[in-house]
């Protein structure tokens, strides 16, 4: 049986690791109102009037689409313990941020503003380590 070339083999988890971060966000109703707004503002450029929230709907599958991102994202982590150079462990790190950010289960709670702060001072930690190790390999 053939096996996947590397560089294919690290392509395919780095989609996969994205994909669980964009179902982690959008689960979020903020970022989901973000975009509905995005949407209607849009839509009025070109003359077209909207009443409510368009995409008022993704709100209903919010929670599955979450548990799918962390079902991928638990997949991603195993791969990286099984294989450590095939993925980053600061794309990781910022991956499990966002899905704190757009974590659904805090909605209706006073706590929501510190699942937000918490995920978001993870991808930015990340996001320095990343940079910090970037500056490393090039020398500066």
């Amino acid at each position: 049986m053939k096996t996947m070339p590397p560089r294919i083999k690290e392509k395919l988890i780095s989609s996969t690791s994205s994909i669980s971060v964009l179902s982690g966000v959008f689960s979020s109703y903020n970022v989901c109102h973000n975009i509905c707004t995005a949407a209607i503002a849009l839509l009025s450029v070109v003359g077209i009037t909207v009443a409510g929230m368009p995409l008022l709907f993704l709100q209903k599958v919010a929670l599955p689409i979450w548990i799918f991102a962390v079902i991928l994202f638990a997949a991603t982590l195993l791969l990286y313990y099984k294989n450590r150079h095939c993925m980053s462990k600061n794309m990781l790190i910022a991956n499990f941020g966002l899905l704190t950010i757009g974590t659904p289960f805090v909605q209706d709670t006073g706590v929501k503003p510190y699942f937000w702060v918490a995920g978001a001072a993870i991808a930015a930690i990340a996001l320095v380590f990343a940079v910090k190790d970037r500056n490393r390999r090039i020398g500066n």
